[in-house]
């Protein structure tokens, strides 16, 4: 008899439609991840307002994670490894928090998503 609570899922897996994220996705990453995490740093967040394309230069990211950064498409950059966790870090610089990243995820407006919440408007 197996035991639910402590059957290891397949690389890759789902779960209701969201991505796990495991050690696979996880290496997959790092370089978003060490990125964005550097951002928790105030002088790392004004060198990457002062020149973006020069900070993703400088974590290695490749040319498909740039674009994704560049478009601010936080679906794809959790789809590519990035933790959501890191990621806020990332909106938080570039004026996409939580709800906007989640308005994102969604396909919404923010404003249509703020509608879902239980929020005032000027979150």
């Amino acid at each position: 008899m197996t035991d639910p609570v402590h059957t290891q899922l397949e690389p890759g897996a789902r779960i209701g439609g969201s991505l796990v994220f495991d050690l696979r996705l996880s290496w997959r990453g790092l370089r978003i991840n060490t990125m964005c995490n550097a951002l928790s740093k105030p002088h790392e967040r004004e060198a990457y307002k002062a020149d973006e394309e020069a900070f993703m230069e400088h974590f290695a990211l490749t040319q498909d994670e740039r674009a994704m950064v560049r478009a601010r498409d936080f679906s794809g950059l959790l789809e590519a490894g990035g933790n959501i966790y890191y990621l806020m870090k990332l909106g938080a610089v570039t004026g996409h928090g939580l709800y906007r990243m989640g308005a994102g995820m969604r396909g919404e407006t923010y404003e249509e998503f703020l509608a879902t919440r239980n929020v005032p408007e000027s979150v």
